[in-house]
């Protein structure tokens, strides 16, 4: 079994609203010095695979047709073995 960690990150030529709501109320506090906020999406799931390079196959297909929009996001992920001590 693996561990599969994702960041799904809007492309920097692509508006993140979310990102500006939090810029702005960070001035609105009194943070004068944040800017270019970008806020992404961190997804962790187990994955039973049999080898690494059979988890990281089905990683990207997830990663491809759920996880992000290919007309707006990226995606990086990581594997870990988890062999079930935790």
């Amino acid at each position: 079994m693996y561990i599969v960690k994702a960041l799904i990150t809007r492309r920097p030529s692509i508006l993140d609203p979310q990102g500006k709501a939090v810029e702005q109320g960070a001035k609105l506090l009194g943070f004068e010095n944040v800017g270019n906020v970008r806020v992404d999406k961190r997804v962790v799931f187990e994955l039973e695979a049999s080898d690494e390079a059979s988890a990281t196959k089905e990683a990207t297909a997830l990663c491809d047709k759920l996880l992000a929009n290919p007309n707006l996001e990226d995606y990086t992920f990581t594997l870990e073995r988890n062999n079930g001590d935790a």
